[in-house]
């Protein structure tokens, strides 16, 4: 699955061969097929694997929706797998054969929300899933301007001032200030997460 990655990350769904992940696996078709049946299903496979970190709980829900933001900041610095998971999102022509990440990230976030809100973390008038889809789709926004100006060189850069400006329209004042959106922040919660073991394919 890393070698499928670290070609979709390279050269996106469309100009990355079954070849070119054989090569960079080291394996025979024969093997890779035994898995995976077509490039489409290593695409799936790759975007399934998106949220396969388990961050740690904290005692204010917002930080971990945070947590959740600088965590994939960091990792798309760090690990072919991110990269290419946003890119194959991304891709208006080949996410209608295998579908996005986006979906993933939305419910994800929209059941930290959901939570935060009931405790009274959020200002009144939150509504988890729209929060979680203007996050979604800001970081989206940011990470691209950061592939093409840095190379995502800054992301988390980035990251941390999109998150600085957006919660102040969704936290709580006392919540607010609590909150730790630091530009290190992922690398700080990428010491501590714990993965989640790949699914074995059937």
């Amino acid at each position: 699955m890393e070698a499928a990655a670290a070609v979709f990350a390279e050269h996106g769904y469309t100009a990355a061969t079954v070849a070119d992940i054989l090569k960079t696996a080291g394996v025979t078709k024969g093997a890779l097929y035994f898995h995976f049946d077509s490039k489409e299903a290593l695409a799936k496979g790759v975007l399934e694997l998106q949220t396969d970190q388990a961050l740690p709980e904290q005692e204010i829900k917002l930080q971990e929706l945070i947590d959740v933001a600088m965590s994939v900041a960091y990792r798309l610095v760090h690990e072919p797998l991110l990269r290419a998971g946003a890119r194959l999102s991304a891709d208006p022509i080949g996410r209608r054969h295998y579908g996005s990440a986006w979906p993933l990230w939305v419910d994800m976030l929209t059941d930290i929300l959901t939570v935060a809100h009931q405790r009274g973390e959020t200002l009144a008038h939150v509504v988890p899933r729209e929060v979680a889809e203007m996050v979604v789709s800001s970081f989206n926004g940011v990470q691209l301007y950061a592939q093409l100006e840095t190379d995502l060189n800054d992301v988390e850069y980035r990251a941390s001032v999109l998150l600085k400006h957006l919660l102040p329209s969704i936290a709580s004042p006392a919540v607010l200030m609590r909150l730790d959106v630091a530009p290190d922040r992922g690398a700080r919660i990428a010491r501590e997460a714990v993965p989640v073991p790949a699914p074995i394919p059937a």
